[in-house]
């Protein structure tokens, strides 16, 4: 006779709504902010997120099976609410760096950058604490470590037949071309078959597609964002975070010193604020 074998158990299986959540679901606003998800005890958050409408967010998180575990964790909602998805995201970065959520696993540190820079034509890469992100040097992308920005630098002058020697991936050999050259794979500037200004000038044309958009004030600005029936005043400098206020003079109070830099208000401010998509106030 035939036996079926048993069902396999899942966490999807046993899926069992969390009953002990519905009241505080029920005064989420439909509205944009942050929400964060709290468990027993003091400890670190197991979790926070953002949303343009953070009551239908949760409630998606409610509806699925796969994180049954995080919710049965889950005894309270906590939420700030923000003018728009600009607040919402730039505080929700923040919040993830300091306070360490559990089950949170992009954004949970600020890692130390590598970028490349133009130092009299040849390339070198430098790290975040090195060398100031918001200032005038133009650089050329965030990578997480030096080996990453050297495979970037390989992979461009594989593209544009340059010389590793001279874009420091590889020792050049005093005196000789180096084995590219001798195989066409580069177009010869390590032995005088290319001018070193015409490599120089295709180096910087390749890395133009990399560079970062140099911070265009002088200190911190305040980025004005508007919603519905709420305004805030996003305190920013050098693409640094530091804190967002209902009014311009609670605003200049968030101005501090910063250093380093933060790829997360990098990676949110630099379009929309180099678009011109937001207003901006000087503080």
């Amino acid at each position: 006779m035939y036996v079926p074998l048993p069902a396999r158990r899942t966490e999807a299986a046993h899926y069992v709504y969390p009953e002990h959540l519905r009241p505080q679901i029920a005064g989420l606003p439909r509205a944009s902010g942050v929400y964060v998800f709290h468990g027993e005890g003091a400890g670190p958050p197991l979790y926070i997120g953002k949303s343009v409408d953070i009551r239908h967010r949760v409630l998606d998180h409610l509806r699925t099976p796969e994180e049954a575990r995080l919710l049965r964790q889950t005894r309270r909602i906590e939420f700030t609410r923000t003018a728009g998805d600009l607040g919402a995201q730039l505080l929700e970065a923040q919040q993830i760096k300091l306070r360490q959520p559990v089950h949170n696993k992009k954004l949970r540190r600020r890692r130390q950058l590598c970028s490349i820079r133009l130092l009299c034509g040849r390339p070198e890469v430098v790290h975040s604490h090195e060398l100031p992100f918001a200032s005038t040097a133009r650089l050329y992308g965030l990578f997480s470590s030096r080996v990453a920005a050297l495979q970037a630098l390989r992979a461009i002058a594989d593209e544009h037949r340059l010389c590793y020697g001279l874009v420091g991936i590889e020792r050049l050999p005093a005196g000789r071309a180096c084995f590219r050259a001798g195989i066409g794979r580069c177009a010869g500037a390590c032995c005088g078959a290319e001018p070193r200004a015409d490599h120089e000038a295709r180096l910087e044309a390749a890395l133009e597609a990399l560079a970062l958009a140099v911070w265009p004030y002088a200190g911190a600005v305040g980025i004005v964002e508007e919603g519905v029936d709420l305004t805030e005043i996003h305190v920013v400098d050098g693409w640094q975070y530091l804190g967002s206020a209902a009014t311009r003079a609670r605003a200049r109070r968030l101005v501090a010193r910063v250093s380093g830099f933060d790829n997360d208000g990098y990676r949110i401010l630099a379009g929309p604020l180099m678009a011109g998509r937001y207003r901006v106030v000087l503080l």
